[in-house]
């Protein structure tokens, strides 16, 4: 990113995590029939993922947004732009086995970060959705890690 990038506005944090709330409340009262969707040219899709807690081994569920790349699924580990790793990503570092549910079915995974080459590809693929994607990820003090969901 250059130094004369613009600055995107973000909404407030109470706004973001507001948003989060009514999206997974929205996919609870309907029972999956709402909230998630399959990517699109332009746009991405959104899936729950469910996770092991790193601490205490209980289930943890997030509704997070999700690029196709293959037969892999990939998403980013934001907290909404803030700084914190989320939740969801410290727990898949500690238990990489995970299960995903997509708009059309559930699928078993194993999470990676992507490095190098595939990163920065997968990253571009990420541009291309949302062009104020550097200026977010210039608000937080560590890299945005690139998740790679593959299949198991």
């Amino acid at each position: 990113m250059t130094g004369d990038a613009p600055t995107k506005r973000l909404p407030p944090r109470w706004f973001i995590r507001t948003a989060w709330v009514v999206h997974r409340a929205i996919y609870r009262v309907t029972r999956g029939r709402r909230g998630l969707w399959k990517p699109k040219p332009g746009k991405w899709g959104t899936i729950v993922l469910r996770t092991t807690g790193r601490r205490t081994g209980a289930e943890r569920v997030a509704i997070v947004g999700y690029l196709e790349d293959g037969p892999n699924l990939v998403t980013m580990a934001m907290n909404g732009w803030a700084d914190p790793e989320p939740a969801w990503w410290l727990n898949l570092q500690a238990h990489p086995d995970a299960t995903v549910e997509l708009a059309d079915g559930t699928l078993r995974v194993r999470a990676r970060e992507a490095e190098g080459a595939e990163r920065e590809r997968l990253w571009a693929a990420y541009q291309a959705v949302d062009d104020g994607l550097d200026a977010y990820a210039a608000r937080r003090s560590r890299r945005t890690a690139i998740v790679v969901l593959e299949p198991r």
